[in-house]
């Protein structure tokens, strides 16, 4: 099914929203506040990236999703660093575990191989490239986690948050396809560009695990509102059985999947539900409803 992808205009108003935007789950809370920690410089970087393999491109279909995929992430990237100025508002400072990860992104795997590695430029665009495609299959299963997640709903979450959290999951659904798409475009030819993804996934899965465990560890920490806060495994365990969160293990199954030699994206999640979603996004409906009244109003439509 041919279906457009574009970055959507959103807004959201953080005043209301409370540091434990899910009452009475402070690990829930900050097992999925980690994603703040990580998507502003990680998205920032995808589109970086894109950005030098764009004159590789040869397909005109796309070329167009690809752009259209660029606009969506570097939207993602600045509503999510919104919420990190929310958070430093509410006395939990962010700043000294993000920089390490923008250093990760900026540097590691910036435009040249870190401390000299004598690695050819085109190779090394095409690793990078099989990172974002491994990287965004778990942002699409994210995605498809949080569309169905009903238990936060019921455990009386905060609206602006999970319509943050789905409206970033929908067009991850949506773009599911694109990253890998463009690393098979790029990547070069037979078991090479194979061995290249799953290079890829080797690396991108565990660093994730990583940082994900180290930012809950870091959060609840630093948490204002506790006394000794502290990430546990089984804390997560709890959480994870009663919805609120992705399993470790459901996270660890999906890496099997694209390891197959017959994987494509197209296979995680549903569209149909995503772009349903995006068509009531209470963010997106704000903007549209501004716009079309400055239209009739004549005037310019705000940026």
């Amino acid at each position: 099914m041919s279906h457009a992808i574009k970055p959507r205009r959103v807004t959201f108003d953080w005043k209301q929203t409370p540091l434990h935007w899910i009452p009475g789950e402070p690990t829930a809370t900050h097992v999925i506040n980690v994603l703040h920690l990580l998507l502003p410089a990680g998205e920032r970087w995808f589109v970086k990236v894109f950005k030098e393999a764009l004159p590789l491109i040869t397909d005109e279909r796309l070329l167009k999703d690809v752009k259209g995929f660029m606009g969506q992430e570097a939207t993602h990237s600045v509503q999510h660093a919104y919420v990190l100025e929310h958070l430093t508002e509410q006395q939990l400072d962010t700043a000294s575990y993000t920089r390490h990860v923008e250093w990760m992104f900026d540097v590691l795997l910036g435009e040249r191989p870190p401390w000299g590695l004598p690695v050819p430029r085109r190779e090394w665009l095409r690793f990078r490239l099989s990172l974002i495609a491994a990287i965004e299959h778990f942002t699409a299963v994210l995605g498809d986690w949080i569309l169905d997640s009903e238990a936060l709903d019921d455990a009386g979450s905060d609206e602006v948050m999970l319509d943050l959290l789905r409206w970033h999951g929908a067009e991850e659904v949506e773009h599911r396809s694109v990253a890998f798409d463009m690393y098979q475009h790029t990547g070069g030819k037979g078991a090479v560009r194979y061995l290249r993804r799953a290079e890829g996934m080797a690396l991108a899965w565990p660093t994730l695990f990583y940082l994900w465990v180290a930012g809950a560890r870091y959060l609840l920490r630093h948490d204002p509102q506790l006394a000794q806060g502290r990430y546990r495994f089984k804390d997560h365990r709890a959480a994870a059985r009663r919805g609120l969160v992705p399993s470790w293990a459901s996270l660890h199954a999906a890496m099997p999947r694209y390891l197959r030699r017959s994987y494509h994206p197209s296979q995680e999640g549903s569209l149909h539900k995503a772009v349903d979603y995006l068509a009531i996004s209470p963010a997106a409906q704000a903007v549209a409803g501004t716009t079309a009244h400055d239209q009739a109003a004549g005037r310019p439509a705000a940026s």
